[in-house]
Order: C-alpha cells, then structure tokens, then sequence
C-alpha cells in the first residue's frame, strides 16, 4: 500500500506520497519543540536525539492511524455509514496517541537512561493534546479529499444512470413513432389500391421508401434540423395527397432563418398525421394546414372539422412529441384546442438547448 500508488489513489482518493513525508516532518518538528524541555536543546546532539525521538513518534501514529482509515473506508464505504467512520476514526487517534506516545516516551526514557543519557522527555496529556488536535486536522484533510472525490464519482455515475435511462426513453417513444406511421401509411395504400391504378400505387409506394430511408438515417439522433424535418413531411404529404387530392392543403410560411433550428424528428409529420386523421377532407370542406416558423416556434394549425365517425384517439401522437420535447429540452410543445381552431407550437430548438444530463456524462 505504502509503495504501490494505484492502490493508494484507490483507497485515501489522491496519492499521498509527498504528503506524508512533508506532514510527517512538519509534525515531527512541532512534536520535539513540544516534548522538549529547553534544557534538552542546549547542543546539536541533544536536539538531533530529541527530533529522531519525536519523529520515530510521527511515523508511528502517522502510519497506523492511515491503516486505521484505510481500513475504516473499507468496512464503511457508503455515505450512509460517514458519521459511523468519522467517529470510529477520531476515538482511534485518540487512543493511537495516547498508546504509542506513553507506551513509547516510557521506552526511549529506559534506553537513553542505559546509554547515559540523563533525558527528561516529558509525556503529559496537556501536551499530547495539541498533538491530538494537529494529527484529527491532518486526517481532516484525508477525509476532506476522499469526501470530494467520491462525491465527484457518484454525480458522474448519477448522470450517467440518467443519461441511459432517457436514451432508453428516447428509443422506446422514437420505435413506437415508427409503427404508427407504418400503419396509417398501409391503409392508405389500401385505399389506393382499391380506388386508383397499380400505377398510382407504385408511386406510393416509391415514395414511402424515400419517407423510410429518411426514418432510418434520423433513427439514432434525438433532434434534427428543421431544414430536413420539413423534407421529410412534405415527402409524407406528397403520399397523402395521393389520397385526398387537392382536398388536403398545406400553406408553408418558412423563413430561411428559421431552417437551421432543430426539432424532435418527425413530430411535424406525427401532427400533420394527426390533423388528417380525425379531420374531414371533402371538396365542400377541404382540410387546409398552415405551417408557420415564428418567435422560435413551428406553429401548426388547422381549422376544426370532426369526422362524424369519430375515430378514437389515443393521442399517441401528442404525448410521444411531449414527452421527447420533455427529455431533450426544458422547452416543451404548446397545445390549444378552442373547438374551431387546433394548434400546437413546438419549440425550435438550439443544440446547447438539451438537458445537460441527458447531453452530457461529464456534467
């Protein structure tokens, strides 16, 4: 452990080498001025002898009170158990003192007594306790350090078990996206294989390939530019308009401006699906969409005309655009419905705009 540095920077959370030698010297040094009677320093032997004395003292406390708290992080390595070590570690510098110092000062009397010399190496208690005190503040900073850096690791794990945790979400609302659409494009295709030409129908299904290559190359990103959201759901609308004919209108009011800005991908096409879903589309009532780019939002509107066969509504739509804005941003999906008029704003986004926990390990 002493000499093995990856075991030290393990356990004590910082390599400790220097530390030790500059605090056990420093502690040495005031432990002989405090030992030390000034009768004990009136030449360089003497004075030698009592700093060899107090710094045998340092490397003994020093070293068992670290194995002590290594040992002590070991046992106790959770938060929860802080207060338990803490304690457990302060009664055991207590005790390491008091033992190795009047253990110790009693032997060294003995032998420097048989060599001839006439020490008066004090061991009192009032004067152990500034020992006590200095040796509790330089464990303080082992703590101090270890408290810090496991605290850095467990907000790093955090995020990172927040980052796969909306990764997961994100997955799970953008594949169940796919299908949904998957499904309303197929009864379209039924219906144009019942009323138009195989033709038409190739057609259909030529461009409903090109709407797919544009789901599979958008499939593992989590925002888009609105310059290739709007490709995408005017491809869906090409498809749709071989349906509804020019019973299904869309006016498109988008700045140049605004085509670098970024959106969940495919919420537009899911709100454009949504609107001709539960929507009549006649030539008496043609259905008429307005897309406008506006004070940061992608405004959606349409007037309301309920099919008089109301189609249940999962809203799966809704709630899958809302909860993607949800994980990805703070900004999140404006709805209105006052019976005459739909419309949903959705927030155009920047790239620093995402959640840091979601667009970070690191935070």
């Amino acid at each position: 452990m002493l000499f093995n540095k990856e075991r030290r920077i393990k356990y004590l959370g910082f390599n400790d080498f220097w530390f030790t030698v500059i605090g056990v010297l420093i502690l040495s040094i005031i432990t002989n001025y405090l030992f030390n009677n000034p009768s004990e320093r009136k030449s360089i032997e003497l004075i030698f002898i009592g700093w060899i004395t107090s710094l045998f003292f340092t490397i003994c406390d020093w070293f068992i009170i670290r194995f002590i708290l290594i040992f002590l992080r070991k046992k106790y390595p959770n938060f929860k158990d802080d207060l338990k070590r803490i304690t457990l570690l302060f009664f055991a510098i207590i005790s390491v003192i008091l033992f190795v110092d009047f253990t110790g000062g009693f032997l060294f009397s003995k032998f420097f007594s048989f060599l001839g010399f006439h020490s008066t190496h004090i061991i009192e208690l009032k004067i152990l306790l500034p020992i006590i005190l200095i040796t509790i503040m330089t464990m303080a900073i082992y703590e101090a350090v270890y408290y810090y850096i496991r605290l850095k690791k467990s907000i790093k794990e955090e995020e990172q078990a927040k980052r796969v945790i909306v990764q997961t979400q994100l997955d799970a609302l953008r594949n169940q996206a796919q299908p949904h659409f998957l499904f309303n494009s197929l009864n379209t295709l039924r219906d144009i294989i019942d009323q138009n030409s195989k033709e038409d129908a190739k057609i259909f299904v030529d461009k409903l390939s090109d709407v797919y290559r544009f789901i599979l190359q958008s499939g593992n990103v989590n925002l888009t530019s609105l310059r290739e959201e709007l490709r995408f759901a005017q491809a869906y609308i090409h498809i749709q308009s071989e349906r509804f004919g020019d019973n299904l209108k869309l006016n498109w009011h988008i700045p140049e401006t605004a085509l670098d800005a970024m959106i969940a991908p495919m919420s537009l096409q899911l709100l454009l699906e949504n609107a001709i879903k539960h929507n009549v589309i006649s030539k008496r009532k043609p259905l008429v969409i307005q897309v406008e780019a506006k004070n940061n939002q992608l405004i959606v509107q349409n007037k309301v005309e309920l099919k008089s066969t109301k189609i249940p509504s999962t809203k799966v739509g809704l709630k899958n655009i809302q909860k993607r804005y949800a994980l990805v941003s703070n900004k999140s999906p404006k709805i209105k419905n006052d019976g005459n008029l739909f419309t949903v704003s959705l927030p155009l986004l920047k790239i620093t705009d995402q959640n840091k926990n979601y667009a970070s390990t690191d935070y």
